[in-house]
């Protein structure tokens, strides 16, 4: 792993990175860690901060650390996959007062099949005001808000309908309009302990992560997404896809539509 460096060392978020993230995606500071405001959040991040891959075919290392996932939302105006945004989150709730668990959770595939232990993180979140809520802005094409951590009923969001259900064994079963998603552990965790699952994604080719380009984002209006070149816009119930001729037209849509500039143009590097 001499060349895929992934580093799990814990390190403090200082009091200015917060502020800047809490700028960054266009939130104000909450009086306290209520339910409204871990809401508020919630949204501003899926829409402020893309969910891409593009650190896996760019070559760059991910660190598993508060100070450098914090970093690469803030500084670089980047965004990631669960491990990095879920990390970012833990990092910024955490410094706001609320009480942030990780979480490791197996992802379904289309055939139904569960992935390997670590294979998600999500975030089990507490509020001052007694709400228990699963929080994950590191899922793609998911919830816009916070779900109710022990709510078994059919739960409407703006990116479908979610329930959560309870297995024989004490996991938690997330589906989204009837599929399903992922199992939760509700065991809480260490950042550390995803340091595996995140090689994993970034290593190897049995890994959807490895094998294409993704950067996707919430909009007010739906959600925009470049797969590649191939660029697909959703606003309500139209959508428009449109394939980029050019290493420039890619480059300004990464810039236009996720804030990310890029000096080149990601390339599907082959896994290994």
């Amino acid at each position: 792993m001499d060349t895929e460096k992934i580093m799990d060392d814990r390190t403090a978020v200082d009091t200015d990175q917060i502020d800047a993230y809490l700028r960054h995606i266009g939130a104000a500071r909450p009086t306290a860690p209520t339910t409204q405001a871990l809401r508020d959040l919630h949204l501003a991040h899926v829409r402020g901060v893309p969910f891409e891959n593009l650190s896996i075919h760019l070559g760059e290392d991910i660190a598993l650390t508060d100070e450098a996932l914090v970093s690469k939302v803030v500084d670089a105006h980047r965004g990631g996959f669960c491990y990095e945004l879920n990390g970012a989150f833990a990092a910024l709730l955490t410094a706001l007062g609320f009480d942030v668990a990780m979480v490791q959770a197996r992802v379904y595939d289309d055939r139904g099949c569960l992935g390997i232990p670590f294979d998600h993180m999500a975030l089990r979140v507490r509020t001052e005001d007694g709400g228990d809520w699963l929080a994950d802005v590191g899922f793609g094409a998911h919830s816009h808000l916070p779900l109710a951590f022990g709510d078994r009923g059919e739960q409407p969001d703006p990116g479908g309908t979610f329930r959560l259900t309870e297995t024989s064994e004490g996991d938690l079963e997330l589906t989204k309009d009837g599929a399903k998603q992922y199992l939760v552990d509700q065991r809480p965790r260490a950042l550390a302990d995803f340091k595996v699952g995140a090689w994993y994604h970034r290593t190897s080719p049995d890994s959807h992560f490895t094998k294409s380009l993704v950067c996707s984002i919430v909009t007010e209006e739906g959600r925009v997404t470049l797969s590649g070149r191939k660029l697909v816009v959703t606003a309500g119930e139209e959508k428009t896809t449109t394939e980029l001729a050019t290493e420039a037209e890619v480059l300004e849509a990464y810039d236009r539509y996720f804030r990310i500039a890029l000096r080149q143009e990601p390339q599907v590097r082959t896994a290994g």
